[in-house]
């Protein structure tokens, strides 16, 4: 395969693509946000709505926003979509793999509760990261809205990782919903899909150290021949 081909540039990215959940302090320049905000801006979208709003955090901003994510009572905490009633069969088992690879390369044991709540709220610490990018859709567009924002979203992160930017899509805070509105101001036609914490990876971090599988093709794709 010729490694300058599009689909090799791709397929690299996508393999060396990962959720970074410990990251350097240096902020990533303006233009470089910029940068890879213009090629994730050219996501398709259902009837090229384009609902996706992005609110970032920078320097005080972002210590400002960690402080009050971490200052947050769990009781009250809510997401703007519902959550999966359940994760069955091989979702659960994948979940928990992910889980317990990561337990794994922090050295948490399995079962002990207070050390996995302890790295779960990493999530409130964006782990770190210099910056957080608050994804919200359009509430009159529904579930439509948040799926043209998953795609947004996933086109994000190929988008920063070809510039060396590390990236972490985060579900855990859009179950603070209401903090989220009120800190950077949405109006109540926005709905909260996701974050995602960016910046540079801290490659010594041992939580870094792991990558999740993918299933084969075949578990996910069949042929109609007739």
């Amino acid at each position: 395969m010729n490694p300058d081909a599009p689909s090799s540039v791709l397929n690299t990215l996508l393999n060396q693509r990962h959720s970074c959940r410990a990251f350097l302090p240096e902020p990533v320049p303006r233009s470089v946000q910029e940068q890879f905000l213009q090629m994730a801006q050219r996501t398709a979208s259902w009837c090229n709505s384009q609902p996706w709003q992005v609110h970032i955090t920078e320097g005080a901003g972002t210590q400002r926003l960690r402080s009050a994510l971490g200052a947050a009572p769990q009781s009250g905490a809510g997401s703007d979509f519902p959550w999966p009633r359940e994760y069955q069969g091989v979702y659960q088992e994948r979940r928990r793999e992910c889980g317990f690879a990561l337990y794994d390369s922090v050295g948490i044991a399995r079962g002990d509760r207070d050390a996995s709540a302890r790295q779960a709220q990493e999530n409130f610490r964006l782990f770190g990261a210099p910056h957080v990018a608050i994804i919200t859709s359009d509430e009159a567009l529904g579930v439509y809205g948040a799926v043209d924002c998953g795609a947004y979203v996933a086109n994000f992160l190929l988008a920063a990782a070809s510039l060396g930017v590390a990236t972490i899509p985060q579900a855990a805070l859009a179950s603070r919903s209401a903090l989220l509105r009120e800190f950077f101001g949405l109006g109540d036609d926005r709905r909260v899909v996701c974050g995602i914490s960016f910046g540079y990876a801290d490659a010594a971090h041992p939580a870094n150290g792991f990558r999740t599988r993918r299933a084969d093709v075949a578990t996910a794709a069949a042929w109609v021949t007739q």
